[in-house]
């Protein structure tokens, strides 16, 4: 099968052909670095490292650029440093506040065992892009100066909405547009504003006296034009993106550089829930990836990176995914059943056809793990080809490198749902026993002992028969 993939732009499942195939090119929308980011910016960011994995994979590493922005110049920075850092300047403060987020997002995505990104350029390294793309607007009538503004004119791109699929009164009715009395239309979208007394300012474009700064969506199109040409092949992000972000992404840069399109395959990851609702502070179930990996503040234990990208790659990437304990629960005992068998063992050179085949199928992670479990199945037959294939396809996915069954049990606790499991897995060591089957009777020992379970065998005084207790290790 060849790579297909859903385009929202299109709203059909697509063949993927690249402009270049010597040259595949993606661009994803990164964070804005105000705060550490939280488990639903996780998402995108395993999404798109799967694809890029995957495109390396069929393309050839050399021949795929992926660029992940870092955006560092935004509201939310400058409230954030005058909130953390109130006697500093403001711009010392945001310096601050960024080197911190950025580097704690990329300590986290690591975790996640996520690839580094071809590039990844700062939105402060490209305001003389974002200039040039400004003054050609405005050149060409698609935008206006209006009280040192400059604002893109809504009215220049016939089929607005074109990717959200809303018309302009939805549009209007259904965004949280700034009513400004110098805009011509209610939806026309900021490409440049003044700077407020000491916020980071630049000298404007358009012939604006004042100093001032970029709006957000500028930002982006600058990016993608400098590293990856006016027209390239795939742009990704959260759903939230696709209105009013990425559909302001496309009208700016179509029209600076009168191309049909910006890219020509728009994937979007969908949304993610925590236990059935939706994650928000004010509910107390707003999880940071830092408190995921390191905290108890989900589930009263913290969860190695690798279960956390298992459970993540369990639902398709375009549907919704409801975080839970039980989700993680099961990702971990999964990676810690793999790892009795796959630490030691030879990883096949090739990926298996049948697994690439499933991800070829627009990311589909869950049919792709279905084939794992099927070879974990005969790996637990002692079986050497599916040992080779499923630990390779298992590095693939960057779920597991190695580690031992212990490094996925760290803070491990027993939920009402693993206490079925450890009874269940009881039961089959009694079972192996009594099939003078001792290799496979300690390998579930050893496997729950990498759980935090300790076993404890006795003698029923009446009958004769073993009888096992457990308990928690503490």
């Amino acid at each position: 099968m060849a790579l297909r993939l859903y385009n929202t732009l299109t709203r059909k499942k697509e063949p993927f052909q690249p402009i270049d195939a010597g040259n595949v090119r993606m661009y994803v929308c990164g964070p804005t670095v105000y705060d550490f980011a939280h488990i639903g910016n996780a998402r995108p960011v395993i999404v798109f490292d799967v694809l890029f994995r995957l495109l390396r994979h069929l393309y050839g590493p050399e021949h795929v650029t992926y660029v992940r922005n870092i955006t560092d110049v935004d509201d939310k920075i400058n409230a954030r440093a005058a909130q953390d850092y109130p006697n500093l300047p403001l711009n010392e403060a945001i310096r601050r506040v960024t080197e911190k987020t950025e580097q704690q997002f990329h300590d986290d995505v690591a975790a996640l065992g996520c690839l580094t990104p071809t590039v990844e350029p700062r939105a402060t390294e490209h305001i003389a892009a974002m200039k040039e793309m400004i003054d050609g607007l405005v050149a060409n009538g698609c935008a206006y100066v209006a009280e040192d503004h400059v604002l893109f004119d809504v009215a220049a791109m016939p089929d607005y909405g074109k990717l959200s699929g809303r018309s302009l009164d939805e549009m209007i009715a259904g965004a949280r547009v700034e009513v400004a009395p110098y805009k011509r239309d209610p939806m026309d979208f900021v490409l440049w504003k003044p700077s407020k007394p000491g916020e980071p300012s630049w000298t404007s474009p358009a012939g604006i006296v004042a100093p001032g700064r970029p709006g957000w969506h500028i930002e982006c199109s600058a990016m993608s034009w400098k590293h990856l040409g006016e027209t390239f092949d795939i742009h990704g992000g959260g759903i939230d993106l696709v209105f009013p972000h990425h559909e302001n992404e496309i009208a700016q840069s179509r029209c600076a550089f009168h191309t049909p399109v910006m890219a020509n395959y728009w994937l979007h990851n969908g949304f993610l829930q925590v236990e059935g609702e939706k994650m928000a502070k004010s509910l107390g179930n707003f999880v940071t990836i830092h408190e995921l990996l390191t905290q108890r503040k989900f589930g009263n234990q913290p969860w190695h990176g690798r279960v956390v990208r298992l459970a993540m790659l369990s639902t398709q990437y375009r549907q919704p995914l409801d975080w839970t304990v039980d989700r993680l629960a099961q990702a971990r005992s999964t990676l810690i059943e793999w790892a009795e068998f796959l630490r030691d063992a030879p990883s096949g050179d090739q990926l298996d056809s049948e697994f690439v085949s499933a991800l070829e199928d627009d990311l589909n992670a869950p049919s792709a793990m279905t084939v794992l479990y099927g070879w974990a199945n005969g790996a637990r037959r002692r079986s050497v080809p599916d040992v080779k294939r499923l630990k390779a396809a298992a590095r693939f996915l960057a779920v597991y490198d190695n580690e031992r069954p212990a490094d996925f049990a760290v803070g491990y606790e027993v939920t009402s749902m693993d206490k079925a499991d450890v009874d269940m897995k009881i039961a089959q060591r009694h079972a192996a026993r009594k099939a003078k089957d001792f290799k496979e009777a300690d390998r579930i020992r050893d496997e729950l002992a990498a759980m935090g379970i300790e076993l404890k065998d006795a003698k029923d005084p009446k009958t004769g028969e073993l009888v096992t207790t457990w308990e928690v290790a503490r």
